[in-house]
């Protein structure tokens, strides 16, 4: 008898991709790619994001019984309505941040350019930068949906800084700030000059879901949107393990309600990003960022 490696039963034995599914680099009859950046060189805070994806890959083993399932609430098994594969992890040399740049625009590059879509593991949030820079090649000017704590438009950043990626997007025209949104912000910015629509945290907590997927919509259009997940919008209680925690975010339950509302919307590439590790208590932090990209898989599997 041949083991199922989708079976319930084995759910936590052979954990090498993202819920299980295959390691490969043969792209060619994949729909979605998984890849984990283990890239934390932009850290400002606490550092170790570099051991995210292996962290969120493990903690995907308790939702890996619902691969084959209808799951609550889309009705339906993204795993049948998508061919998923994980090319693993990229690899570069150790402090070599332009190699780890270079190595992003071509692999990710070359999985939009045979028209897939990604879903990218970090490492620090200035990852984004060049998953950008990659998915603009092949699509275009973008629509940016982020969820975060910070803008990360801070012009003082440094070229490799986990702070200044949505300062130098719109300057190389990789989004379109005026049909881009930032969800969940609860930190400093200049809000005299900033291009970005923005829902703070108090605020987003306060509305209801319809009234933020109204916004969203309305703000981002028909256009290819990217969506960038920084797991420090989730407050401390629902994500501790990240290296610039504030508190007074979202829940993860908030989190997935907006996810979920935003189906149908044409989101290319997606990112998880700040997931620390050595800063986590139980998985907490690992699991939540593993259940949002599963979320984001059916979001990319739902148009």
């Amino acid at each position: 008898m041949v083991d199922d490696p989708n079976n319930s039963q084995s759910m936590f034995s052979n954990v090498h991709g993202f819920m299980g599914i295959p390691v490969s680099r043969e792209i060619a009859n994949a729909d979605l790619v998984v890849m984990g950046i283990p890239y934390d060189l932009g850290t400002t805070g606490r550092a170790g994001t570099r051991h995210g994806p292996q962290a969120v890959r493990l903690a995907s083993a308790n939702l890996r019984w619902e691969m084959r399932e209808k799951r609550h609430p889309w009705g339906f098994s993204a795993f049948e309505r998508l061919k998923v594969i994980d090319f693993g992890d990229l690899e570069f040399p150790p402090g070599q941040s332009e190699d780890m740049v270079d190595r992003v625009i071509d692999n990710v590059g070359s999985v939009h350019a045979a028209g897939k879509k990604t879903l990218c593991i970090g490492g620090d949030h200035f990852i984004t930068l060049p998953l950008l820079r990659a998915v603009n090649r092949h699509r275009g000017t973008l629509a940016l949906i982020q969820f975060d704590a910070h803008t990360d438009t801070y012009e003082e950043s440094d070229k490799y800084d986990h702070g200044g990626m949505f300062y130098t997007a719109p300057k190389e025209n990789l989004v379109k700030p005026e049909r881009s949104i930032q969800l969940g912000i609860r930190t400093a910015y200049d809000r005299d000059c900033h291009e970005f629509k923005v829902i703070l945290a108090d605020q987003l907590n306060d509305m209801t879901i319809g009234e933020i997927q109204s916004a969203v919509m309305q703000c981002v259009g028909n256009m290819p949107i990217y969506l960038s997940f920084d797991i420090d919008c989730l407050d401390p209680a629902h994500a501790p393990g990240t290296g610039t925690p504030v508190v007074g975010g979202i829940t993860t339950d908030r989190a997935m309600k907006i996810i979920r509302s935003l189906k149908g919307l044409n989101v290319v590439g997606a990112d998880v990003v700040e997931v620390a590790p050595a800063y986590d208590h139980a998985e907490i932090t690992a699991l939540a960022a593993a259940t949002v990209g599963l979320e984001l898989i059916y979001l990319m599997g739902s148009v």
